[in-house]
This record gives structure tokens, C-alpha cells and sequence, in this order.
């Protein structure tokens, strides 16, 4: 008896030994194997700082080697420099510190674009066209400088002034103006208009803090004009923070719908619709192509996993990684990648990679390569992770979200003439003068239909511009000039109604011609947008998961 009972009041005390015991000789190794790792890693250094030939600052050479000890943990995770965290942060947080306006740099002069409504410019007097020649003491004018150059000198910290010496085409002596800047807007929405009737559009494109406010705002704005049917446009989306596309996404979702699934190294954190949206009956169409990733993937998935709607262009970028960012003491920052996201019927669209692929990025352009940008039969995709959707049709992970309906890249209009027109900016240099010279006449359009009134004939205007391509050193091949006709045109007229009234005038002139935005308004007419959704949440396996 006594025997028995010694064993059973021992039995404890030796699993807490064994318990502590294990626990002391983990973090023994862990911190021998820092340790190690630290000790060599001062050794080196000491042995630079004593022995190198030239004298080396070794904090020099630390910050040059983070990027790199970083780059070899997968292709997002990233360093950030003390020098560049502010501006990093300031694109995705929606706002930053300065005068309100966007410019341009054109044959060595500083140009004023366009007036943000209601930010310090407009309020001091400044107007679109007027040109940058002095920033406080600085000479700006008629010098080679860069556009972050001019951004680090016109923003700074609120509440603090700036002077500009402006030289304006209705005034002959400079103009100075004192300015106070202030906290500025960083859009997401680029453009929200109705594109015909009952269907509105909206064009994305980042998902930044502000994201999601502007974009139920534009929601209702479309739906107080008569708007039922929208398409989003998240081409060239390439993401940022993930609890924008969530809120997006909840918009349209019924209640307990998953819409994604977060994967830790031990747990997962999904995430469902709260029941609270505001447009859960509304046909949509998600336009996306190789350049749309992240929280513009995670959007995409949700609605085409529940079959909420229709998802057109071609395959997106393909990252399935979540990134945390850290700010280290130095005021650098680490991006780390923490999780895997998963779309509602389980798949991860991460693309293929290894560890410090220097090559992984250029995985987009090889598309065009073999053939997928002109042609759905290209795509490879890997049947050994198919999945399902709510309503039972084929979806594939492991590289991107494959469109409902694959939209070929449009060549039509690119000829050798057009290239080289393009490539020395010939296009945006024309449509500025054009619209510097002739801005009194536009001075009364406030819509891209008064712009396009108001411009000469599509002859008068082509001619204007070849003739401009010749001062240029581009000579008029007219076969090509010919077939590149409309797509010259086009692109002219978008950017001169951009010049003259806003960069949301671009989207809805250029529309007219863009082939994924005409397939989408015409899918409304087709009913095709109308793919029921399913309440049941039970998503089928395929016979692949089962095994």
C-alpha cells in the first residue's frame, strides 16, 4: 500500500520536472544558438573595424545588409529604412502633410496639374497650369530636378508655410503666394461616375485606411443617381491594408458569410459578414488583371467564391501572404510576413516562390511571354489544388484569382510608330501643351463631355499631333500612323480632358475604348451577373481533398 502510494504522489512532482526541465533546455538552446549567432556576427565586424584596409562604418554596413537577411524569408517580407518609413506609411495611412495640389514635370518646369478641392492651394488662389519657378529660396525653374525632389520640399509638417513663385499665363510679372500647409487626402477612388445607365463605376487603386470610406461614399453617390449594377475596378490594385477589402467585401455579403480566412503558424482567424451591408442585392463586376494582389485578391475571392458576382480580365498577381509591420527603435521598420490568407472555399492563391528569388516579380511579365495575356489556354493552372465555390464550379489556388471571364490585352492600335511616340512621352507632352495653350477656352467645362465638345475634329487633332512628332524627331509613317488612328485619339482626349478638369475625366473618357469595361457593361445586358448566391455555408470537397 505504502509503495502505491509513493508512486502516485511522485507521478506529479516528476511531470512538472520534466515539464520545467524541457522548458529550461529549449530556451538553453534558443539562446546558445543567438548567442552564437551574435558572437559571430560581432567577430566579423570587429575584424572589419580592425583590419580592413579602408575605415568602414559598420552600422554602414548593417543597414545595408537588412534588406537582404530580410529578402531570404519569402518575397514580401521587407526592410524599411528610418528614411523612408514616413513616406511608406503616409501612402497606405490615406494622408499626408502638404499643399494639395499634383503636378507634373515637363521639359524642365514644375507644372500644377490639378487643385485638390478644399486643401491649402485652392484656398491661397492657385489654379491648374500655373507654373512652379521658386520654392522659398530655391530656384525650381528651368532645371533638371526630380518629382521626389519637389515633393520633399512642398510637404512638411502641418500648420507650416511654404512660399511659391508663380509664373501664370495671364499675368506678366511672377506671382508669390504664402501657403500653410495642411493634412491632404490621399484618394483611393480615382473615379466614380455613372457609365451607363443603372450601372456605375469605380475605379480602386490602393486599399488604404481611407479606402473603404471612400468607397461606400461613392457607392451611394452611384445609387442616388439611379445606380443598381456596379462595376469595381481594381486593375493594377496592388493592395495594402487588408481591413479595407474586408469592410468592401462585408458590403456585399449576407450575413455569415466567410469572406476570408487568416492562417497563423498555429491557429487561423476567419472572418464573416456581418449582415450589415447596404448592397448585398446589387450585380457586380470585378475587373482585375496581372497587376491586382493582396487585399485586391481577397475582395475578388470572396465575391467569386460565393458567387456574389462576376469576375473579369485576366489572372491576378497571386499573393496569399499577410505582412505586420514592425517599428524597430531606430525608427526603421520590418514588414514581416505573419499569416497566409485563404480564400471561403479554402484556397491559398500565394504563387510558387523560394526563398530570396530575385526573379519573383518578374513572374508577370513572363506571362506575356508564353501567351497568357492573349490567350486562356495559356494559363497553367495546377489541378491538384481545385476547389469549388459556394455553387459548385471549378476555382483553382496556388497562383492568383482566375477570372469568370478572361479578357485578352488589347494590342489592337500598337504599331512600331505608336512605341515610339510612346516611349518619349510624346502622348502626355502634346496633350499638356495642347491644354496649357488653349486653357481659356475650357475654362467653363466642368464635365469630359463639355471638354470633348470643344476640341477640333479627330483629323485636325491627329495631324496636330503628328506634326508635333516630327518637331520631335519622330517621323509620320501614315500606314502605321493609320492604324494606330483610334488609339492615338483616344489616349489624347483622355489625357486632355485630364489636364483641363481632374484625373477622374481620364477613366471616363478612356472607358469608351477599353475593351474590359465594355465587356462589362455589356454582361449586365446579358444577365450573366446574375449567379445566385448560396445561403447554405457547407462548401463541397473535390475528390482530390477527400483523399
Amino acid at each position: 500500500m505504502q509503495s502505491r502510494l509513493n508512486t502516485k504522489t511522485l507521478l506529479p512532482i516528476i511531470f512538472i520536472v520534466a515539464l520545467i526541465s524541457g522548458m529550461w533546455i529549449g530556451r538553453y538552446f534558443t539562446y546558445n544558438s543567438l548567442g552564437f549567432a551574435n558572437n559571430k556576427l560581432n567577430s566579423i565586424l570587429n575584424l572589419i573595424s580592425e583590419k580592413y584596409v579602408d575605415t568602414i562604418c559598420p552600422d554602414s554596413i548593417l543597414e545595408k545588409s537588412y534588406p537582404n537577411i530580410i529578402s531570404q524569408l519569402d518575397p514580401h517580407s521587407s526592410y524599411i529604412p528610418a528614411k523612408d518609413l514616413k513616406a511608406t506609411n503616409e501612402e497606405l495611412d490615406g494622408s499626408f502633410s502638404g499643399i494639395g495640389i499634383s503636378f507634373s514635370i515637363m521639359n524642365d518646369t514644375i507644372t500644377i496639374i490639378e487643385i485638390i478641392p478644399g486643401g491649402p492651394s485652392e484656398k491661397a488662389g492657385l489654379l491648374a497650369g500655373d507654373r512652379i519657378t521658386k520654392i522659398d529660396t530655391i530656384n525650381v525653374a528651368g532645371i533638371t530636378i526630380s518629382n521626389e525632389r519637389v515633393m520633399s520640399l512642398l510637404r512638411g509638417n502641418s500648420e507650416t508655410k511654404v512660399s511659391l513663385e508663380i509664373k501664370r499665363n495671364s499675368s506678366h510679372t511672377p506671382l508669390k503666394f504664402d501657403i500653410t500647409r495642411g493634412n491632404i487626402p490621399v484618394n483611393s477612388v480615382d473615379a466614380a461616375y455613372i457609365i451607363a445607365p443603372t450601372i456605375g463605376y469605380i475605379k480602386i487603386n490602393k486599399f488604404s485606411r481611407n479606402t473603404y470610406d471612400e468607397f461606400i461614399t461613392a457607392l451611394n453617390n452611384l445609387q442616388n443617381q439611379g445606380a443598381s449594377k456596379y462595376i469595381i475596378d481594381l486593375r493594377e490594385n496592388g493592395g495594402g491594408y487588408m481591413g479595407s477589402a474586408i469592410l468592401m467585401a462585408n458590403e456585399f455579403l449576407p450575413k455569415g458569410h466567410m469572406i476570408v480566412n487568416t492562417k497563423y503558424r498555429t491557429s487561423s482567424s476567419p472572418t464573416y459578414s456581418d449582415g450589415n451591408g447596404s448592397f448585398t442585392n446589387a450585380e457586380l463586376v470585378i475587373l482585375i488583371d496581372e497587376f491586382s494582389a493582396s487585399a485586391s485578391e481577397i475582395f475578388a475571392g470572396a465575391i467569386q467564391d460565393h458567387d456574389r458576382g462576376l469576375i473579369l480580365g485576366r489572372r491576378s498577381f497571386g499573393k496569399g501572404l499577410v505582412q505586420q509591420q514592425i517599428e524597430l527603435l531606430d525608427s526603421s521598420a520590418i514588414r514581416l510576413t505573419i499569416a497566409r490568407y485563404h480564400t471561403p472555399s479554402g484556397r491559398c492563391i500565394q504563387k510558387e516562390y523560394k526563398a530570396g528569388d530575385k526573379n519573383y516579380n518578374y513572374e508577370v511579365y513572363e506571362r506575356f511571354n508564353h501567351g497568357e495575356a492573349f490567350n486562356a489556354d495559356s494559363i497553367k493552372l495546377n489541378e491538384e489544388l481545385e476547389f469549388l465555390t459556394a455553387n459548385g464550379r471549378k476555382v483553382y489556388g496556388g497562383g492568383g484569382i482566375m477570372p469568370d471571364i478572361f479578357i485578352p490585352n488589347d494590342t489592337s492600335g500598337i504599331t512600331k510608330y505608336y512605341y515610339k511616340v510612346a516611349n518619349a512621352g510624346l502622348l502626355q507632352k502634346f496633350a499638356f501643351n495642347y491644354s496649357d495653350k488653349n486653357r481659356a477656352q475650357f475654362k467653363d467645362c466642368k464635365t469630359a463631355n463639355d471638354v470633348l465638345s470643344k476640341l477640333p475634329n479627330d483629323d485636325l487633332l491627329l495631324y496636330d499631333f503628328v506634326d508635333f512628332g516630327k518637331k520631335n524627331n519622330i517621323q509620320a509613317k501614315w500606314y502605321q500612323i493609320n492604324q494606330s488612328k483610334k488609339l492615338i485619339l483616344i489616349i489624347l482626349k483622355s489625357l486632355i480632358t485630364r489636364d483641363i478638369i481632374g484625373n477622374h475625366a481620364y477613366y471616363e473618357v478612356y472607358n469608351t475604348y477599353d475593351n474590359n469595361v465594355i465587356n462589362a457593361v455589356e454582361q449586365f445586358g446579358r444577365g450573366t451577373t446574375k449567379i445566385p448566391v448560396t445561403i447554405e455555408h457547407k462548401w463541397k470537397k473535390t475528390e482530390s481533398e477527400k483523399k
